[in-house]
């Protein structure tokens, strides 16, 4: 089929650029807020991008057949303040791409964000975006998609959102792809000289819970819930009233996190005593919470024995690390064995399958390669967002994993775009758009090289 021309907006690294290139489409052009991340698309694809949507005039943006957009996902993010179209700071962007859906009128569009931007505020937000999509003239369908159903080893479910005028007559979502062989080595170097080795405090925490693992009984699975290990020894309400509904004067017999007795203690010291998790300002827990606090507690009162004495190994861990949660099922009891993320509600162990979802990453979040004691490098990341190929990324780590945490997988876009891209679907066009810039050669892109 004929080329096409398409605009990426909120380029970031530039992922929507490098999928629909790779299908033979053209950018005219790309806007990106992020200074650095807008010279370093410059670097990559020889085309500066426009600084911030906000100021742009419509008249700047050239005629082209598609718009893609990945908008920035906080407002609607899990992991947000879920704030929505309300949100101050990002809120009101998707305003930005239906204005120019409306003034330029591409045939098409694809946008990607979190899942929960089709569940968020119970399906309003969604609800109210869609209609205005199709008030600015587009049949809309959305799906959710993964990199590792297409092949590359990341658990990463994303929104896609397509568009078109004139009916989506003949699209149809790419089908997803099992693969026996799926892993996580394929992305990954042997012992690359630039990874980040693992500090030794962060050796330690995997020393204590690879000791809770030898003690635990070999004849019984190990648990599939997340190991809360501040509830052992807790007796603290949580099925019908959380500490506060119970009233703090009246638990003064109880115990906190790790059996710390309660009495005597004032508001402050009954709250400092408690899981932080414990503290809601709620009257109840939620029921995920009770059963988790449940499960922790009979699992201690199943393994006392040798619990009492692992324990002090791990008290003076910060509480983070003193949650551990096992997805290796069955697998051999070796933590060193696996890929490990230190994240905010513990220490994940998961299969060298597939790797933790990339989200906008703080360093010490980034996956480790625990046989090699090591984080993943950037480019490796990049990797697993199909980005292998991009010849330079940010210089500083800290950047880098952000960036790749914030980008759309290349794969997972070509896919779509090759099923909504066609010449039957392009075919109600009379005539489309001239194609008029030609992509520079990696010469023209870096003559020092």
């Amino acid at each position: 089929m004929r080329a096409l021309r398409f605009i990426d907006l909120f380029a970031g690294l530039g992922g929507f650029h490098m999928a629909l290139e790779s299908l033979g489409h053209s950018c005219v052009f790309a806007c990106e807020r992020d200074e650095d991340l807008a010279a370093l698309y410059e670097k990559n694809f020889g085309l500066r991008p426009h600084l911030d949507i906000r100021t742009l005039d419509l008249g700047e943006v050239p005629e082209h057949d598609v718009l893609c957009a990945g908008f920035p996902c906080q407002p609607f993010s899990k992991a947000g303040g879920q704030q929505g179209l309300d949100c101050p700071q990002w809120g009101d962007l998707i305003d930005y791409v239906i204005r120019i859906l409306r003034t330029k009128k591409p045939q098409f569009f694809i946008i990607e964000n979190v899942p929960n931007l089709v569940r968020h505020n119970h399906g309003q937000t969604w609800r109210k975006i869609l209609h205005r999509l199709r008030l600015a003239g587009y049949s809309v369908d959305d799906g959710m998609l993964s990199p590792h159903q297409f092949g590359v080893p990341q658990i990463r479910e994303r929104a896609f959102i397509v568009g078109r005028r004139n009916g989506l007559e003949g699209f149809s979502w790419p089908e997803p792809r099992s693969d026996s062989n799926l892993s996580i080595h394929k992305v990954l170097d042997k012992n690359p000289s630039e990874a980040r080795r693992l500090p030794e405090v962060f050796v330690e925490y995997l020393e204590a819970w690879q000791e809770f693992l030898d003690l635990f009984p070999a004849d019984e699975q190990l648990p599939s819930f997340p190991i809360w290990a501040m509830e052992f020894g807790a007796t603290y309400p949580f099925e019908e009233m959380s500490p506060r509904g119970a009233g703090f004067d009246s638990i003064s017999g109880f115990k906190g996190a790790f059996g710390k007795s309660l009495h005597g203690l004032d508001e402050p010291g009954v709250l400092a005593a408690l899981p932080a998790y414990a503290r809601s300002s709620q009257d109840a827990f939620p029921k995920w919470k009770r059963d988790f606090i449940r499960q922790n507690r009979e699992l201690y009162r199943r393994h006392k024995n040798w619990i009492d004495g692992w324990l002090p190994r791990i008290r003076k861990f910060a509480p983070s690390f003193q949650k551990f949660e096992w997805n290796c099922k069955g697998e051999e009891r070796s933590i060193w064995n696996y890929v490990i993320q230190f994240r905010a509600s513990g220490i994940r162990v998961k299969r060298p399958v597939t790797a933790p979802s990339l989200v906008a990453m703080t360093t010490s979040q980034v996956p480790v390669i625990a046989w090699e004691r090591r984080y993943m490098t950037a480019r490796e990341c990049s990797r697993l967002q199909s980005m292998g190929e991009l010849r330079h990324l940010p210089t500083a780590q800290t950047s880098a994993f952000k960036a790749l945490g914030n980008a759309v997988n290349v794969d997972v876009v070509r896919e779509v775009a090759s099923n909504l891209l066609t010449e039957t679907n392009c075919s109600n066009r009379a005539e489309l758009l001239p194609i008029i810039r030609k992509r520079p050669t990696s010469a023209e892109l870096n003559p020092a090289a």
